[in-house]
């Protein structure tokens, strides 16, 4: 008999030990998700582990919590979920998740679990001036006195009477400790490197290493030596009451607190390195326009033949059209320099093309999705309604901005939801001049029309659906734009599942290639072609960079790491591919020499190989797309950080802040000498081309820009939320 028992626990423990299908666990997250407990429930009774994570470490838990379904977090807890598994992307715990979500109450339900948090927490019950939840978070023996104090500061700005006594009588009552000092790592000492910034006083702290301690120098102050007590918790030598705090994203530092007593001020990331010259410090206050900077060419640029500005950032994605006699002045309120407007109905973020005397947008309207919001913040929950929108294709006369011709697409609901600072029409059209091909990622339609608005082909290549990597019900909108490489039109389809590149012919729409990349998150980036002794290679940008072999779609080579977000597409210098990304867990920039082949990787501690000619790992901007002008290579970031580096050799020859910071979506172009950077408030700031930062002036549009803008035949041509705009003479 015991025998017996033995040989069917032995067959139980095998049935259990056997692996649930990867479709069940994602069934289970997605039930997570949504709030179906019953299927959560059924799922668990399947088998389904209640601690499965996904690919980034996220549990059912975290999803349900983050989602604020409480009824699923409690079964959760119930089933033995644990409420400490942290993802390994974030850092986050499921109660981080529910705090990510503004759901209070699941959080103080974990943190009664033994969720640690506890000073998390308290810090959102006092924003929400919740005193039930401040006073469950104060219970908690997680807070310790550097935690009150940082609620303490909170507290005061919120400003609620009772809750600032709660504070300050537990603080009262809680004796400081003193730290112990620890050994952290110098490849994470370094990672704390760089110049910090308060966001409402503009004071600057720079953390320094010497190859042993961390310093840290205020404006103007002494510096101080600083002893760590946690991984990313450090004391002072010279005032151990002061603590610095040090927190970020993905292995990436991306702010400091400075706590003494009961106060606490925090400090954003600014950047690294410092700048060469007083104009080029961020902090600086943006350069006086001088009567002499009124134009930029020492050497003045003749005006050549009408260029057409085909594609997203013109020719290769390149963003340069010398000699077409572009203004840098205009005002758009009195119309100075303004030789027409064109209303375009929907929200516009692709951007303008131009051939002969046409210039061509797409966009995708609807009166009942009309929300848009600008600004730098991190809120990544997308437009909720999907209500029917009309999918066009628009061409203007070039000379007087009046509507020659446009084709709607399609008319229906789109597939996947968008963020709210992007749109159902994202990815910008190409031509050739003899046809234009447009991509409507939302509804996974391509369409080809000649020059005369004649439909040419369609075809339907599925819905792109791109989002957060994280939590793919985080839904953004595809915004990689068509490139035409000799008669084939290439299409980057980075996407949630199922990522791929494929070619097409222009002329028909007949598939050429398709190549798999089958580890690929959803990115945004338009790929570029450099050309080097062994061919032409089609660089894209992602997770990792590739390259492939245009007219077959072969893989030639992979470089990692990079970015999990990608958005900037490459920029060609030469025999030189640069690359860049600004998202944890690496913020890259990348010179590639064209003709490598394989993994391309640097081992450790390097900067350069045989194929990469230069790189930095902490300089990638977010964004925008980077820009090689007259040898320089230029990065702006989303908060206004314009960068300047040799492009030959990557040397970093200045870092400034482009009209005293703002939020810019929008990449630069650049002509006859000047740059023009569009921010998402609508102001377009002219910068002199060299190795020092010269600001010429702003031009304020009055409406918002996302879009970049394009440059032909002495026009720039703008194109904003609801409008395409013509300046020039």
């Amino acid at each position: 008999m015991r025998h017996s028992l033995s040989l069917v626990l032995l067959l139980s423990a095998t049935v259990l030990a056997q692996p649930v299908p990867a479709g069940q666990v994602e069934a289970l997250f997605d039930a997570a998700r949504t709030g179906d407990r019953a299927r959560v429930a059924s799922l668990l009774d399947a088998g389904t582990s209640v601690n499965t994570a996904s690919k980034y470490g996220v549990s059912a838990l975290g999803f349900a919590a983050e989602r604020g379904h409480f009824d699923v977090v409690r079964l959760l807890v119930e089933r033995g979920a644990d409420v400490t598994i942290t993802d390994s992307f974030y850092g986050s715990r499921p109660l981080d998740m529910a705090l990510r979500g503004g759901h209070l109450d699941i959080a103080l339900y974990l943190l009664e679990h033994k969720s640690p948090g506890a000073a998390s927490v308290l810090n959102a019950a006092i924003r929400q001036r919740n005193t039930g939840g401040v006073k469950a978070a104060l219970a908690s023996s997680q807070v310790d006195a550097t935690a009150l104090a940082t609620a303490n500061t909170i507290a005061k700005q919120a400003g609620n009477a009772a809750i600032i006594a709660m504070v300050k009588t537990a603080a009262d009552a809680t004796p400081a400790v003193a730290p112990v000092p620890i050994t952290v790592a110098v490849t994470l000492l370094r990672a704390y490197e760089g110049a910090y910034q308060n966001a409402t006083t503009g004071a600057g702290v720079k953390v320094a290493f010497d190859g042993t301690r961390l310093t840290l120098t205020a404006d103007g102050q002494t510096p101080l030596r600083l002893q760590p007590i946690e991984e990313r918790r450090f004391i002072a030598d010279e005032a151990p009451e002061l603590n610095v705090a040090f927190a970020g994203r993905g292995g990436i530092i991306e702010r400091l607190s400075i706590v003494r007593g009961t106060s606490s001020v925090r400090y954003e990331r600014e950047g690294f390195g410092d700048a060469t010259s007083a104009a080029a410090d961020p902090n600086a206050a943006t350069p006086a326009r001088t009567a002499a900077a009124t134009t930029t060419a020492a050497d003045p640029v003749a005006r050549l033949a009408p260029q057409p500005w085909p594609s997203f950032r013109g020719t290769n994605a390149a963003g340069v059209a010398d000699g077409q006699g572009v203004v840098p002045e205009w005002d758009a309120a009195t119309g100075r320099n303004v030789k027409w407007k064109t209303a375009i109905p929907g929200l516009a973020t692709s951007s303008p093309i131009t051939w002969g005397d046409r210039v061509m947008v797409v966009s995708a309207a609807s009166d009942e999705d009309t929300s848009f919001r600008t600004g730098l913040t991190g809120d990544i929950t997308p437009i909720a309604t999907l209500p029917t929108h009309t999918f066009r294709v628009h061409a203007l006369d070039r000379a007087t901005g009046k509507v020659v011709w446009q084709r709607d697409a399609f008319v229906g609901k789109p597939l996947t939801k968008r963020h709210f600072k992007s749109s159902q029409a994202n990815a910008t059209p190409v031509t050739n001049g003899r046809h234009i091909v447009a991509l409507f990622g939302s509804i996974g339609l391509m369409v080809c029309y000649d020059m005369h608005g004649t439909l040419v082909w369609q075809k339907q290549i599925g819905a792109l659906d791109s989002g957060w990597f994280l939590d793919p019900s985080y839904q953004w909108g595809h915004s990689s734009s068509p490139v035409i490489y000799k008669s084939a039109v290439i299409v980057q389809a980075d996407q949630q599942k199922g990522s791929y590149l494929a070619a097409f012919e222009v002329a028909t729409g007949k598939p050429l290639w398709r190549t798999e990349r089958p580890d690929e998150v959803s990115t945004w980036a338009t790929p570029a072609i450099v050309t080097g002794a062994k061919g032409d290679e089609l660089v894209t940008n992602g997770t990792k960079v590739r390259g492939y072999d245009p007219g077959t779609g072969a893989l030639l080579w992979t470089l990692a790491p990079n970015s999990e977000i990608a958005i900037g597409s490459p920029v060609i210098h030469g025999n030189l591919a640069i690359v860049t990304a600004g998202y944890p867990p690496v913020r890259p920039v990348y010179a590639v020499r064209a003709g490598a082949r394989g993994d391309i990787s640097l081992p450790a501690g390097r900067t350069t190989s045989d194929a990469i000619a230069w790189s930095h790992d902490r300089d990638g901007t977010y964004i925008s797309s980077p820009i090689v002008y007259r040898g320089l290579l230029y990065t702006l970031n989303n908060n206004g950080i314009l960068t300047a580096y040799d492009a030959t050799s990557g040397e970093r020859l200045y870092r400034a802040r482009v009209g005293g910071g703002g939020a810019f979506s929008a990449s630069p172009v650049a002509s006859d000498g000047r740059l023009y950077m569009a921010s998402e408030d609508g102001d377009v700031f002219v910068v002199q081309a060299g190795r020092e930062y010269v600001e010429l002036g702003k031009n304020p549009m009055g409406q918002v820009i996302m879009a970049s803008p394009a440059i032909s035949d002495g026009l720039l041509i703008i194109r904003t939320l609801s409008h395409v705009w013509a300046i020039g003479h």
